[in-house]
């Protein structure tokens, strides 16, 4: 598996400040919120608990996670200019671009999350002997066990989504039919 660090360009570990690891946690959640809203309009709305309503409910809780700590950062730092920029990420939490179809199952779009989620957390593990700062250090075993609670979250969604046949991946999903399982 990638540890995805490859995924963030020009940012020195070793020298992160706690702000700058809050900064990079936040654009991380907004990369990831920015991918889900794509992919919601990618996958197309067919009825109540399809694809397209598993993006929306996606980017909902990326952008909560990264509102939480904007808010800590805000309390911490205050109005402190951030020193990273989306520019410098690319897929670190994000769903990968080419995992989306049209009509593709609720289940099929929730194992892209659960991917995403365990590449957030493979992330902020592989990022820890890099890191110098105890602040930093804390806050990225903090976020990657956040990650590790979040992949059992969408595992347990993904079991209550209905189950159906296998189906090819260019097949068109039905409500209750599962493609890929």
């Amino acid at each position: 598996m990638e540890t995805g660090l490859e995924s963030v360009e020009r940012v020195d570990f070793g020298a992160l400040s706690l702000q700058d690891a809050l900064d990079l946690a936040i654009l991380m959640e907004e990369e990831a919120r920015g991918r889900y809203e794509l992919f919601a309009r990618t996958v197309g709305g067919r009825y109540a608990g399809d694809a397209s309503e598993m993006c929306r409910m996606m980017a909902g809780n990326e952008a909560k996670h990264g509102a939480q700590l904007a808010e800590r950062r805000q309390a911490l730092f205050g109005a402190a200019p951030a020193r990273l920029s989306p520019d410098q990420l690319d897929d670190v939490e994000a769903p990968d671009l080419g995992r989306p179809r049209v009509f593709m199952s609720a289940r099929q779009l929730m194992r892209v999350a659960l991917d995403s989620e365990r590449k957030a957390e493979a992330f902020f593990r592989s990022a820890l002997p890099h890191v110098r700062d105890p602040g930093v250090r804390e806050l990225f075993l903090e976020l990657a066990a956040e990650e590790k609670r979040h992949q059992v979250l969408v595992e347990s969604w993904i079991e209550r989504l209905p189950r159906g046949p296998d189906l090819e991946d260019e097949d068109a999903d039905e409500p209750g039919t599962d493609p890929g399982n």
